[in-house]
């Protein structure tokens, strides 16, 4: 039962809205800052109502760097720098010296940084009012620094020096040195008005190395295999090779250069359309479409509208005068000819490929600007790279099955699990509204149902229109047993039990419909806040108890996965017993998830989620720990800082 679970999650692994690891902080970021800052006054005094410069200096550990206050907006926070209000300030300007402008890998756009040591420059206009003698200044520094492999959480810091404020001070006004410019309000603040529109802070871009995009380069290369067993492409196989064969009549070319051209045809326009997704929406676009209600309920319309085709109740077709114009290009032959030709069976193919495509733009928008381009690339590759083999070892053909029923029956099944993508989107935007209407048991049923219906068809017991009576296989006998298995295997998720993987996919238990929904039994419930900062601070005032703060959101798999298969663990559940607990939701529709939202910009810096902060009663952060992790030991002792005793 338990492999069946971990082969239901591997399956059904896109249905999520999954945090990829590029777009969470690394959890193993030093827990040091790299920057120290300075503050000192030239003159060190000055007389009341006259301008003074704050030298504010920054050193920088080798490897690191600091963002300018002036960076290029949509990559990493600029440097804030601001003074604090006092009755000696009656105003100030902030010069930066000039930066060095590069390419940043971690943002793939161009930024502004400094290393080793910068140093700030306040022209500060002292009050005409203010008072003689010794006068505290404060500088306030929001600031991120990253190095070529992260980027650490975004840190709040002050520095103070003092100035002496008499009338003997020396009447000449300090000058800005050359080379520095002045840091304008507008780029300055670009934070801040993020924050405002409670917006999220754009994140590094993927690389293929990163677990996330691995993961999801391996699922797009495996849909573009699967979309080979379609009614609309298998039939194209022995057609389109005899194309490459035919070629060598006249030439002496092999017919794999004609199959290589062919499949640039197909790469060509499937990455065009992921190309498209991205430069419509860009990095920040998709980040906030991750997680809109909107994004949700249409992705989830979209998979309802595949499946119905895919169960027959209607056709999706290319329009027939494009396909007439391309096929006219095609049959001209030549290097230009096979390259049409591929984009015509790109298109002409796409009634079976189309749930595919639909299912992996609308899975790369949870992750960033080169998801969905690294996504169709991959499925193209996969959809093209039987065609490549076959131009190679044309004796391979003979030995493929011949079209027939079980096309038939493949595109059905398809729309069946079609379906149950489109649950789980409905259950994000259900659970954002907090309507309860799809709960846990429901959700569920509805999936249970699903899937016993796909088994039950490939076992004919279940027949749609134009079905055959043609005998079951051994293959097909398989397939429809494990679709049952699997359905059987989450029937215990409705009474509460535990789901392994698959608990990061679907609603929580406690967001059920029955008033004795638990864990089952040998599973440990533990009480948790909800949206309740200040009521937290104020238990843990009472008890002597820090806050566990777990930034989580309703359509979160990662979230989901901690708290079903993290804060479970034995080890785990002991450590949580000295916090209180509480869980503040950044992603639902009310006014509670945009001021929890706020709330974590503004003190934390990010918006990821799953993000783990413990918090004393006075609200001192004394340990952060972002995204998800399977390392128990290493969140153990994350949450070992906790305890105030």
């Amino acid at each position: 039962m338990a492999l069946c679970r971990k082969f239901a999650a591997l399956f059904l692994l896109l249905a999520g809205v999954h945090l990829p690891a590029w777009a969470q902080l690394s959890s193993r970021q030093p827990k040091y800052d790299p920057v120290q800052w300075s503050l000192a006054f030239d003159p060190q005094s000055a007389r009341p109502g006259r301008r003074v410069v704050g030298l504010l200096k920054a050193e920088i550990e080798p490897g690191w760097h600091l963002y300018s206050p002036t960076t290029p907006a949509g990559g990493p926070i600029p440097t804030k720098i601001e003074m604090a209000e006092s009755p000696s300030v009656a105003g100030w300007k902030l010069f930066q010296p000039q930066p060095n402008r590069r390419m940043d890998d971690n943002f793939n756009l161009e930024t502004e940084t400094y290393e080793d040591e910068a140093v700030f420059q306040l022209d500060i206009l002292l009050a005409k009012d203010a008072s003689l003698g010794s006068a505290e200044l404060e500088a306030q520094v929001h600031y991120q620094v990253c190095d070529d492999r992260l980027c650490l959480p975004p840190v709040r810091k002050t520095a103070t020096a003092t100035l002496s404020i008499n009338t003997a001070a020396a009447a000449a006004a300090p000058a800005i040195p050359d080379g520095y410019m002045e840091a304008t309000a507008a780029a300055g603040s670009a934070l801040s008005a993020q924050a405002a529109s409670g917006g999220a802070r754009p994140t590094p871009l993927p690389t293929p190395q990163s677990e996330g995009i691995v993961q999801f380069a391996g699922i797009a290369f495996g849909f573009g295999l699967l979309a080979i067993f379609t009614p609309c492409v298998f039939p194209m196989i022995p057609i389109t090779m005899s194309y490459f064969v035919s070629t060598q009549a006249g030439s002496k070319k092999p017919s794999f250069v004609q199959a290589t051209i062919f499949c640039v045809g197909v790469v060509v326009l499937f990455t065009a359309l992921g190309t498209i997704v991205s430069a419509a929406l860009g990095p920040f676009g998709l980040l906030q479409l991750g997680s809109s209600v909107w994004t949700n309920l249409f992705i989830a319309l979209v998979f309802v509208a595949f499946a119905a085709s895919l169960l027959g109740a209607f056709e999706i077709t290319v329009p027939s005068g494009l396909m007439t114009k391309l096929d006219r290009l095609a049959g001209r032959g030549g290097t230009v000819g096979t390259l049409v030709m591929g984009l015509v069976f790109a298109l002409a193919s796409f009634a079976c490929t189309g749930p595919f495509v639909g299912a992996l733009l609308a899975g790369s928008i949870q992750g960033g600007v080169g998801w969905p381009i690294f996504g169709m690339l991959m499925f193209s590759i996969g959809l093209a790279l039987p065609f490549f083999f076959l131009a190679l070892f044309p004796a391979y053909l003979s030995r493929l099955p011949k079209s027939g029923s079980w096309l038939v029956r493949t595109k059905a099944t398809m729309g069946f699990v079609i379906l149950v993508v489109a649950v789980k989107y409905l259950s994000n935007v259900d659970q954002m509204y907090q309507w309860h209407i799809l709960t846990r048991e429901r959700f569920l049923a509805l999936w249970i149902v699903l899937l016993a219906l796909a088994g039950l068809y490939l076992l004919g017991l279940v027949r749609l229109a134009g079905d055959d009576d043609s005998s079951i296989g051994i293959g097909r006998l398989a397939i429809g047993g494990l679709f049952l298995v699997l359905a059987v295997s989450l029937m215990p998720g409705m009474f509460g039990s535990r789901l392994g993987e698959i608990d990061a996919y679907v609603p929580a238990p406690e967001y059920s419909g029955l008033t004795s929904a638990s864990f089952g039994s040998g599973g440990s419930e533990t009480a948790w806040l909800k949206n309740d900062y200040q009521g937290a601070l104020q238990i843990a005032r009472e008890q002597g108890k820090a806050v566990l703060v777990s930034f989580t959101g309703y359509a979160c798999t990662n979230c989901h996965w901690m708290k079903a298969n993290m804060f479970t663990k034995q080890e785990i559940a002991g450590a949580l017993d000295g916090l209180v607990l509480l869980e503040l939701y950044t992603d639902g529709v009310d006014d509670a998830s945009l001021a929890n939202q706020n709330l974590q910009l503004n003190r934390f810096g990010t918006v990821a989620i799953p993000y783990y902060a413990i918090v004393r009663p006075d609200e001192t952060i004394v340990a952060e720990f972002p995204g998800r992790t399977r390392d128990v030991e290493e969140f153990r002792r994350f949450l070992s800082a906790g305890p105030l005793t």
